[in-house]
C-alpha cells in the first residue's frame, strides 16, 4: 500500500513529466479495488467492468494535472469511475428511448468461493438503483467512511445516509427478512 507521500510523488512526477511509469504504479495499486467496485456496480458484466476501468484510467491519466490534492488519489479516482458508470448508464438509457434494441442481459458469473452467497449477494445489489448500489458498495465492500464517500459521490452526507438506508430496507425484503 502507497503511503500518502508516496502516492502524491507519484502524482506530480506524472503531472509534471508525464512519467507513464509513475502512473502505472498508481494503476497497480488501485486497479484491484476499482475492478471489484466495477463489477460489482455493473452486477458482474466483466467486459463492461473492463471498459470502465480502462475508461477511467485513461480519464485519470489525461487529467492528473487538475487533481488538486484535496482528497486521496483513490478518492479522486473512484469519483471518475461513477462518473463514468453513470455516463454509460445515461447514454443506454437514451439508446433505449431511441427505439434501440435492449442491450442483451449477460449472464453473470462470480468467482467467489461460495457461489450460493455470490447469488445472493447478487440479488440483493441487482434490487437497487444505481445510485444506492454505488453507495452500499462503496460503503459496505470498499469499507469507507461515509465522510469519503459523500467525497466520491459528490451528494450531501445526509443523502448518503438515506440511500444506504433505503437500500438495507431493500435488500432484506430480498430474503422477507
Amino acid at each position: 500500500m502507497l503511503s500518502m507521500w508516496e502516492e502524491l510523488a507519484l502524482i506530480a512526477k506524472c503531472a509534471t513529466t508525464d512519467s507513464r511509469s509513475a502512473f502505472e504504479r498508481l494503476v497497480v495499486e488501485y486497479s484491484p479495488e476499482l475492478r471489484r467496485y466495477l463489477m460489482n456496480l455493473t452486477l458482474g458484466d466483466a467486459s463492461l467492468t473492463d471498459d470502465l476501468a480502462q475508461d477511467t484510467f485513461l480519464k485519470a491519466y489525461m487529467s492528473i494535472r487538475s487533481f488538486q490534492g484535496l482528497s486521496r488519489f483513490k478518492t479522486w479516482l473512484f469519483r471518475i469511475a461513477i462518473n463514468e458508470y453513470y455516463a454509460y448508464v445515461r447514454k443506454r438509457r437514451e439508446q433505449r428511448m431511441d427505439g434501440m434494441a435492449e442491450t442483451p442481459v449477460i449472464e453473470c458469473v462470480t468467482p467467489l468461493r461460495n457461489v450460493e452467497a455470490g447469488i445472493d449477494a447478487q440479488k440483493c445489489l441487482a434490487v437497487l438503483s444505481e445510485t444506492e448500489r454505488s453507495v452500499v458498495l462503496l460503503f459496505y465492500m470498499n469499507d469507507l467512511p461515509i465522510k469519503e464517500i459523500v467525497k466520491i459521490t459528490g451528494m450531501p452526507e445526509g443523502t448518503v445516509k438515506s440511500h444506504l438506508s433505503r437500500a438495507k430496507v431493500k435488500m432484506a425484503k430480498v430474503f422477507n427478512v
